[in-house]
């Protein structure tokens, strides 16, 4: 019975995971940016900054210092917030990541979007005991943040690019 049961909750986490994977798909995730063929990129060197790059290079966007768009990139900002009130044992924190960026037209000057700004958050629990799994830990839910801010800039410039 139990063999059973487990086999039908695994075809059921098979089949959630494949839909969840066609989801991105659908929504046009990986399509190109239609109407945005070139763009450029300023503000500081960032890991988010080089992420971006891949990406917008990725859906088929030239990126290069004289196209007709200037997207500027501000610094990364990362916060964690505690959450909870317990001293000892494992904690939970969230980790924020901010980032200011515009995009203005090189012809006229105009802003596109101006003073934007983009904030991701995720949770994570920590334990005392794993210190040094602490900063890996941290580290990857960084990278996960940038993804995820990468992301949200692509949607927000595809629905520019469509307008």
């Amino acid at each position: 019975m139990q063999r059973r049961h487990l086999l039908r909750l695994g075809l059921a986490a098979g089949a959630t995971l494949a839909l969840a994977g066609c989801g991105f798909r659908l929504r046009g995730y990986d399509q190109p940016l239609v109407g945005l063929d070139a763009l450029a990129l300023a503000g500081p060197e960032t890991a988010l900054r080089r992420l971006v790059t891949r990406r917008l290079e990725g859906a088929g966007t030239r990126v290069h210092d004289d196209a007709a768009r200037v997207l500027t990139l501000g610094n990364e900002a990362f916060s964690e917030r505690r959450l909870g009130g317990l001293d000892s044992g494992p904690r939970e924190l969230e980790l924020t990541l901010g980032v200011p960026f515009s995009v203005q037209r090189r012809a006229d000057g105009a802003y596109l979007l101006d003073q934007q700004r983009l904030e991701v958050s995720e949770r994570l629990t920590i334990n005392d005991d794993e210190l040094l799994a602490q900063d890996a830990e941290r580290e990857t839910v960084r990278e996960r943040l940038r993804g995820e801010a990468a992301r949200q800039l692509l949607d927000r410039l595809r629905a520019l690019s469509e307008s």
